[in-house]
Parts: C-alpha cells; sequence; structure tokens
C-alpha cells in the first residue's frame, strides 16, 4: 500500500492545478451530479430507481477519484448520482463507444432530465448546493486517434460545440456550479507506450490540443452565463500524473509503464499479489489504460484543494 505520506506529498503537485472562478464552497455541497466514462463510473443505474443500489465497478481495483471525493474527503453529507458509462464518449454520433450500449454523456445527461432534473424525493436538490462535475474526453480523443478524415483542431471544436450544448441543458435545469477535469497523460499509459515513441508522442499531441479548447470553453462560461453562475472549476489532472509518472519510485509505484496480466481484470482484495508481480496496489496502471484506486485517492484529495478555495491551486479567471 502507499504511505500517508505520499498522500501528504501529492499535495504539492498544484500550483496551477485548476482555474476556478467559484461562489459555491466545497463545505456546502450537498448534492454531486457526475458524468464521465470509465474513469468515472461506479455501476450505478439510474433506470433501475434513484435509490438503487451503488454497485462499486470501478475501473481502479477500489474507489475511484468520485467515491473518494465525496466519502473520504466530503465536509458535508453528500448525495451522489454518477451517471458515468465506461466508455463513454461525449456523443456517440460523433465518437462511436466500443460497444452501442455505452451512454455518451448526451445519454447521461438525458437521464439527468428524465429523473432528476425535476428535483424528486431522494433528490431534492437546487442551484446553490449542488455540484456537476464532468470527466470526459479520453475516449473521444483515443477512439478518433486513426481518423484521417478529420482535422482534429476543427473536430474537438465540434466535440466542445456538442459538450457544452449538454452544460445548457443542465444550465437550463438549474445547475449553476460546474466542475470539469482535463484528459490526463493517457499516452503514457501501457497502451499507448506498447505502440511506440511515435504513437504515443501523437497522443499526446491531441490531448493537448484537446485540453487547451476545453480550458478556453471553461473560461467562456464565466463570461456567457454572466453573474448567475454559481461556481466554475476545470481541475487539470495532467501535473498529478505526470508527477506521480515522473517519479514513480519515489511515490512507491514499482511499475509505472506495465502492469500485472493477472490483474488487469480486478483482484480479490486490494492487497492481493500473484507469484512473479508485486502487490496490485504498488501499481500505477491496473491495465493498459486504468489506473488503480491508489492514483484516484491522489486525485480526489488534490480536487478538494482546488473545491475549497486555495489560492495555489488556482488561475484566476
Amino acid at each position: 500500500m502507499l504511505g500517508r505520506a505520499l498522500l501528504s506529498t501529492s499535495l504539492g503537485l498544484l500550483s496551477v492545478g485548476a482555474v476556478s472562478a467559484s461562489t459555491l464552497s466545497w463545505n456546502a455541497t450537498e448534492y454531486l451530479f457526475v458524468f464521465g466514462d470509465s474513469y468515472t463510473t461506479d455501476g450505478y443505474n439510474i433506470s433501475a430507481g434513484i435509490d438503487s443500489p451503488d454497485p462499486g465497478y470501478t475501473s481502479s481495483n477500489g474507489l475511484n477519484w468520485v467515491e473518494f471525493l465525496s466519502g473520504t474527503y466530503n465536509q458535508t453529507d453528500i448525495t451522489t448520482f454518477d451517471l458515468a458509462s465506461g466508455g463513454a464518449t461525449i456523443d456517440a454520433a460523433l465518437v462511436p463507444p466500443y460497444l452501442p450500449t455505452v451512454l455518451s454523456v448526451v445519454d447521461q445527461v438525458s437521464q439527468f432530465s428524465e429523473y432528476l432534473a425535476s428535483k424528486p424525493a431522494d433528490a431534492e436538490w437546487d442551484s446553490t448546493n449542488s455540484l456537476f462535475a464532468i470527466w470526459i474526453g479520453i475516449n473521444d480523443v483515443g477512439n478518433s486517434e486513426g481518423w484521417t478524415n478529420i482535422t482534429r483542431p476543427d473536430f474537438y471544436s465540434t466535440l466542445m460545440d456538442r459538450l457544452f450544448s449538454q452544460v445548457d441543458t443542465l444550465y437550463a435545469s438549474g445547475a449553476r456550479s460546474f466542475l470539469f477535469l482535463t484528459v490526463p497523460p493517457t499516452n503514457r499509459a501501457p497502451l499507448f507506450i506498447e505502440q511506440g515513441p511515435t504513437a504515443a508522442a501523437t497522443m499526446g499531441d491531441n490531448i493537448a490540443d484537446y485540453n487547451a479548447q476545453l480550458t478556453a470553453r471553461v473560461r467562456n462560461l464565466t463570461t456567457y452565463y454572466a453573474s448567475d453562475l454559481g461556481s466554475v472549476t476545470l481541475f487539470d489532472t495532467q501535473p498529478v500524473f505526470n508527477t506521480l509518472l515522473d517519479n514513480a519510485e519515489t511515490f512507491g509505484f514499482v511499475n509505472s509503464t506495465g502492469y500485472c496480466a493477472a490483474y488487469e481484470n480486478g483482484t480479490p482484495t486490494p492487497t492481493y499479489q500473484v507469484e512473479g508481480c508485486a502487490p496490485v496496489s504498488n501499481y500505477f496502471w491496473l491495465n493498459t489504460l486504468h489506473p488503480l484506486f491508489t492514483v484516484h485517492n491522489i486525485l480526489a484529495k488534490a480536487i478538494t484543494t482546488a473545491l475549497a478555495g486555495y489560492p495555489a491551486t488556482q488561475i484566476a479567471v
């Protein structure tokens, strides 16, 4: 297991971690609505009922950043509705997911509109106590990587138009406080390392392009919605991931470029070990693309630092 010192040290990664314009305080947040992909989902199925259980099906072999955020680093009793879907893209009509049953962000927002926008019993949220979190783009960038019929800056602009049309839908339903996360450096994941340095470098450039457009759109929100916003935070995941990967041994990771195949579909316990591999918790990557719960833990702690409004974590907007 990674020690407590790792978590404390990691907070030093955040000198320029977030763009923030804040009114809603983290210690006043009572409802958390989350949209995204496999880095975010916990398997919750709202179509089975608002009170349907959280099965805890994450990609991290343990808690993910949402669960750490709302259950470990929360300052209030937070009710979370995690609508994310593994493999999700912004819109399946623009970037098809790996399976047609995957719910895109467009689908997830439709679920919000159907089940939660009316503020039913057990979800009586309001604009002043609710945070809407969106972490999407990993599969949009990754799935479209080999396409030769697009110009990426223009295509990413189209993706942003579609994503922020969904933000408009949430806003029209009463959402006023938003958290956005940038795409992490998945170019450093085994999936792309195995394809060689050229492929990894190209992916890194494409991620940077996507994140630059996301940052510009988030900055524009404060102008677009004028003074009617509660808070807007853009958290840059890149410094956290890159610092951990650059200093893997210091942070207790025995392997930051590969994974143990015996663990790739999950393990019975968080410290499980098979012969020939270190304990699963000592790896950065569980499989070709997904970081372990240890990384999610550090990420969630860093996000709460930004949400709490510490100046060192913010860039003025």
